[in-house]
Formats: C-alpha cells, sequence, structure tokens
C-alpha cells in the first residue's frame, strides 16, 4: 500500500496533494515505528547479551490502516478533479501537448523507504516530477547545453568545449598530430590553461621565442607544457652559462623544441662529447650546434657511424671532417645510404678528390639525383672540368646551388630547354 501511495504523489503537484501526502507519510512512518520490537539487553553468566521484547502493534496498525483508506479516497477524488480540468483545457487550446510515455519512474529511487532517517519532503519530490505535461513554447524554450563526449577518437569534438585546445588552436597548433600521439590528447584536455598553459607560453616569450613559432614549438612538443618552469630556467641558465647568447638559445629552442625538456646533464654530456670526438674549439662547437641544435637532441648512434664512415669508407683526415662538418652540420645526421651513394658517385664517377668535397662539403648534403643529372649534361657538352688548376674550371659549390635556369645560363652555356630534353633521355 505504501508503495501504491507513493506512485500517487509523484503524479501530483498541487498543494493540497502535498499536504495530504506530508501527513499521511508521518503517520505512516509514526505506525512503522510503533511495530519495532522493544528490547532489554540482560546479561547472562557467560558474558553474552541476549534481547528479549513483545510486539505491540495491534492498535497502532489498526489505526493506521484507517486512516490510509481515508487519504487514498482523497487522493483519488482530487486526481479526478484534475483529470477534468486537464481535459477542458486541453479542449479549449486545442494545442498538441507533450506527454512523457515511457515506463513509470522507479519509487525506490524516488522516496526512501529508510526510516532511520527523517521523512522525506512530499512537496520537494512532486515538484521535480517528470510526468508534468508542458507546452510547445516549453518545450522548444528547453536549452539543455552539450556535454562533453566521454570517448572520441578526434580533439576536434572537444575544441568547442576545452579552453586549452580552443587556444591552442589559435597559436597555430596542429591538433591532427598531436592526436596521433598515444596519451597526448588525454593530457591536453587535463590542462588548464591559466595555470598549466600561460605560464610556460610567457616563459618561451621571454627567453626571446617569436609568436609566430609557439605553434610550432606546441605541436612537435606538447609536453614542454607539463615541464616544471623552474627546471625550464634552469636548463636556459645553463646554455648561458656556456656563453650561447639570448638570441642563440631563443634560436636553438625555436628549431628543437625538445631542447629545453633534457637536463642539464644531458645537456653538458652532449657538448663534451662533441667537443672529444671533433676536437673543436668551445667556439666552434657552439657555432655546430646553434646550427643545428638537433645535435643536443636526437641520439648519438647516427652521429658516431657517419663520423667512422667518413674516416674509414670515404678516406677523410681529421682536419678534413672537421672542415666538413663545421660547414655543413646536417652531415652528421645524414642518412648513412644517402651520404655513401653522393659521395661515391661524386668522388669515383666525377673523379674529385678529398680535399676538394671537404672544400666544398655542401656537395655531400646535395641531392642525388640533382648532382648527377647535372654532372652528366655537362659531360655530354664536353664542359665537365672540376680541377681549379685547369681551364673552365666550375666549382662543385655553384654545381649544386645554382637554379636551373642559372645552372644552364652561365654553366652549361645551353638552354633551359636543352636541359629538359637531355634529362628525358636518362
Amino acid at each position: 500500500m505504501a508503495s501504491s501511495f507513493a506512485k500517487l504523489c509523484l503524479r501530483c503537484r498541487s498543494p493540497l496533494c502535498s499536504k495530504t501526502t506530508a501527513a499521511a507519510w508521518q503517520h505512516y512512518t509514526q505506525a512503522h515505528h510503533s511495530t519495532v520490537v522493544k528490547t532489554v539487553v540482560t546479561k547472562i553468566p557467560n558474558g553474552l547479551p541476549s534481547f528479549t521484547g513483545q510486539p505491540t502493534t495491534g492498535l497502532a496498525r489498526q489505526r493506521w490502516k484507517q486512516q490510509m483508506l481515508g487519504y487514498r479516497d482523497l487522493m483519488v477524488k482530487h486526481l479526478a478533479t484534475e483529470a477534468k480540468k486537464d481535459k477542458l483545457t486541453e479542449e479549449s487550446s486545442r494545442t498538441d501537448v507533450v506527454q512523457y510515455k515511457g515506463p513509470p519512474l522507479p519509487i525506490r529511487e524516488a522516496v526512501s523507504l529508510d526510516h532511520s532517517q527523517a521523512p522525506l519532503d512530499m512537496d520537494s519530490a512532486a515538484g521535480f516530477s517528470a510526468l508534468e505535461e508542458i507546452s510547445d513554447e516549453e518545450a522548444i524554450s528547453i536549452c539543455i547545453p552539450p556535454g562533453i563526449p566521454p570517448t572520441s577518437t578526434s580533439l576536434k569534438d572537444y575544441v568547442d568545449k576545452s579552453e586549452t585546445l580552443c587556444k591552442l588552436v589559435q597559436l597555430g597548433v596542429n591538433l591532427w598530430k598531436l592526436e596521433q600521439r598515444p596519451n597526448v590528447g588525454s593530457m591536453l584536455l587535463r590542462l588548464d590553461f591559466n595555470t598549466d598553459v600561460a605560464p610556460r607560453l610567457l616563459f618561451l616569450k621571454e627567453i626571446g621565442v617569436e609568436d609566430s613559432r609557439l605553434g610550432y614549438i606546441i605541436t612537435h612538443n606538447p609536453f614542454i607544457l607539463t615541464e616544471d618552469l623552474e627546471n625550464l630556467q634552469t636548463r636556459v641558465n645553463y646554455l648561458k652559462s656556456k656563453k650561447f647568447s639570448e638570441d642563440t638559445i631563443a634560436s636553438m629552442v625555436s628549431k628543437a623544441p625538445y631542447l629545453l625538456n633534457f637536463s642539464v646533464k644531458r645537456l653538458d654530456n652532449r657538448l663534451s662529447f662533441y667537443h672529444e670526438q671533433l676536437n673543436l674549439s668551445a667556439s666552434n662547437i657552439r657555432n655546430l650546434v646553434a646550427r643545428l641544435p638537433r645535435l643536443l637532441c636526437g641520439s648519438l648512434e647516427p652521429v658516431k657511424e657517419n663520423l667512422k664512415v667518413c674516416e674509414i669508407e670515404f678516406g677523410f683526415k681529421g682536419n678534413e671532417i672537421q672542415q666538413i662538418v663545421t660547414s655543413v652540420p646536417k652531415v652528421l645526421t645524414a642518412n648513412k645510404k644517402k651520404l655513401t651513394q653522393t659521395f661515391d658517385f661524386i668522388h669515383n664517377t666525377m673523379k674529385v678528390p678529398h680535399h676538394l668535397i671537404a672544400k666544398f662539403p655542401q656537395v655531400l648534403n646535395s641531392k642525388y639525383l640533382r648532382v648527377k643529372e647535372r654532372h652528366l649534361f655537362l659531360e655530354y657538352l664536353g664542359k665537365a672540368q672540376y680541377d681549379p688548376n685547369l681551364p673552365n674550371y666550375i666549382s662543385l659549390d655553384r654545381l649544386v646551388s645554382l637554379p636551373d635556369e642559372i645552372f644552364c645560363i652561365e654553366l652549361a652555356l645551353t638552354t633551359l630547354d636543352d636541359f629538359y630534353l637531355f634529362q628525358k633521355t636518362l
């Protein structure tokens, strides 16, 4: 009976019904408590308590049943009156209404039957009933704020709902690149822009990084947003102690976004490695690292391998390696296969000696196909002469650096169309 009574109460919001249900609930609670067994604790010789008592339920239960029957009749009459009023209102307005056609609300969730607590306020329970009829205008005016998707495969679903992602997009961060990296998307969603992102951005600006490079840095190294500011400042101070200028440090951070993620100990070990392996002065080491700062961030294995290739396979001397590395630092990190292919063609096919290659080391950093096509074209014209002691000398530097049109006019002494026709014969 109590369950049926609760169902009826959730369908009405009028003051009469609310007062009636509240009084009925109070009598129900009192009647229920009157059925509790009154107990007395006594002790027995073994020290264990025993409980004795008799229930007193007869008169209270009978009185409660009579009151509940009276309240039920009153509730039925009230609901019938409300139904007639609703029917008259519907016929006069002749408007469609939205009705709730789903299953009834579970009473156990709406009304608590834990009598150890105070009786539930039935007025507040009825005030939030989902069974109330609303008009079309009220339904249209309901605004439900969009929630953040619990899961998604793309960060674009969160941009409109996350201030951090929105501001990062405005800075030029490529979210589609970051979302391809594991755990980076969830990390960005957990960051607060004002407390986590903004202080790091201000730090980068303070050390001289340009605004246009902030998006590039975060796109390639989003983990800088989680680095401690004191650690970042300590690493900048270390580079300054090694006599790197402020402009140089800003340029290095812009080119190598991971530079400030490494500890001072690691940075110091890298600088010591290049000093020992190349036997260069501190000034040359600073120049080398400033031009290619990823030498401090990447793995040392490719560098060690390329140094051995230049010395053992190519046959360069120590001073020639120093000259090549200081002029073209990318040789240290170049692909071994590409580097070997280019050197083999220049030295063995074009017959260029080691000292000329060391004098114009940028030829080792050129595209193999570019060197091959231009040499074969000059050879076809009878002008492939790379010895500076002979007439009609062609420098390796100009061979690989000039655009096609200028190469044809100044070196090959022919037209660009002739060079294109020759390329088709290869």
